[in-house]
């Protein structure tokens, strides 16, 4: 799958390719099913499948810190759409100077023009351009003149539930695991390079893996039986998403306590695939009682995996 980072490195070798346009937040099930569509008809022209996508995410950048949390980093997001087989990906600088591009220009300029897009497939509450003018129709009647394609995504539905972005982050929030890796078609998890952090957990005898979540906020918070995937290899733990209250922590973390595990890995990029909440993250009042809790943590988690004797 190829990357091609802003507008800038849109080349001619480019031109010609079936597109969509979208966050792609998550690469659920609803995604899913308009990738496949939009691979299917790529076949059928004999061009390339590319995904449309924007970093930050049009809300990230107008409604700041009231933004709901994402489900994916760009990386993972990424890893999705290439197993899904997307051949190619145009990720958008989104700032100011591009949305205030008029629907018009971003539709004959950049569809158009430099992509040279033969078929579109897109939602059709999208919403384009300066002042969020461009829609559907009217993507389809410039189209219509320009000989692109144009076609809307019907709403994907499992077990009569609407899947999108918005119903896996209720689900997360309600610790309702199962539900939002049904509505993902994949484990929900949590990515990142392991930082240094401030020793702590190895101070209290439980060592852990930290992780910094970009943002504030995070779609899970509590403390998580979890599978941890480094280097292709999998093991076992327990993991907390929150910002330490007991310790007087100020930033969003995730810290994972691996079992059985030694290695050096700082700087090393981990997936944390989180399996059963077993509770939500509290203020204690001692570290006596902190470090008992933990402890319990982990004999549960263990529980869950039938590892008792680790």
């Amino acid at each position: 799958m190829e990357l091609i980072r802003g507008i800038h490195n849109i080349r001619s070798r480019h031109r010609d390719c079936v597109l969509t346009i979208g966050n792609f937040d998550g690469v659920h099930l609803g995604h899913e099913a308009v990738l496949n569509g939009l691979i299917n008809d790529a076949k059928i022209r004999d061009l390339p499948s590319t995904v449309m996508l924007f970093e930050p995410q049009p809300q990230e950048l107008f409604a700041k810190g009231k933004v709901p949390p994402r489900l994916t980093r760009l990386r993972d997001k990424l890893i999705l759409l290439k197993k899904l087989g997307i051949k190619r990906v145009i990720c958008i600088n989104f700032n100011h100077e591009f949305a205030n591009l008029t629907a018009d220009y971003f539709i004959r300029e950049i569809l158009i023009n430099k992509l040279g897009v033969k078929a579109l497939t897109i939602g059709d509450d999208f919403r384009f351009g300066k002042g969020r003018v461009g829609d559907f129709n009217m993507l389809v009647e410039i189209g219509g003149q320009l000989n692109m394609a144009v076609k809307s995504t019907r709403s994907f539905r499992k077990l009569d539930c609407r899947v999108s972005s918005t119903a896996i982050r209720s689900a997360l929030a309600a610790n309702d695991i199962e539900q939002a890796n049904d509505m993902l078609g994949h484990a929900y998890q949590i990515s990142g390079r392991v930082i240094h952090g401030c020793k702590q957990g190895r101070q209290l005898g439980f060592p852990t893996a930290n992780v910094a979540l970009k943002r504030q906020v995070s779609p899970v918070n509590g403390v998580f039986a979890v599978k941890v995937k480094i280097s292709e290899q999998e093991f076992y733990g327990v993991a907390n998403v929150g910002s330490k209250p007991t310790l007087n922590g100020q930033k969003m973390l995730l810290e994972v306590h691996i079992f059985n595990f030694k290695q050096d890995i700082y700087g090393t990029f981990i997936s944390v695939e989180l399996i059963n909440k077993l509770r939500n993250e509290q203020k204690f009042d001692t570290l006596e009682q902190l470090i008992a809790q933990i402890d319990a943590d982990v004999k549960v988690a263990k529980q869950c995996f039938g590892l008792t004797n680790i």
